[in-house]
């Protein structure tokens, strides 16, 4: 593990500040929720995806590859359902 040389104070309620430099680059937005772990005397924080990637939906997520993709995003990606009957192809006049 490397250190960004980032030092924070916690305040009175346990608090810390990400800088604002480290939230962007890890893509941490307010509200977003983080796993706290602990390792030896290491506090680990861990992003918790819980927003579609591509349109920000919290409903109907799905896990692909560590993102959460909504219901309605993978449609979009699949393209036309294959449940739906393919138009026959056009028929050359006799």
């Amino acid at each position: 593990m490397k250190s960004i040389g980032m030092a924070r104070k916690v305040d009175d309620l346990g608090r810390i500040v990400l800088p604002i430099e480290l939230r962007r680059q890890l893509g941490i937005r307010a509200g977003d929720e983080l796993d706290i772990a602990v390792d030896g005397s290491t506090v680990l924080l861990h992003k918790i995806e819980s927003r579609c990637v591509f349109c920000d939906s919290m409903t109907d997520l799905r896990g692909y590859r560590e993102k959460q993709i909504c219901n309605d995003c993978v449609g979009e990606l699949s393209g036309p359902s294959a449940a739906a009957p393919a138009a026959a192809p056009p028929t050359a006049p006799l």
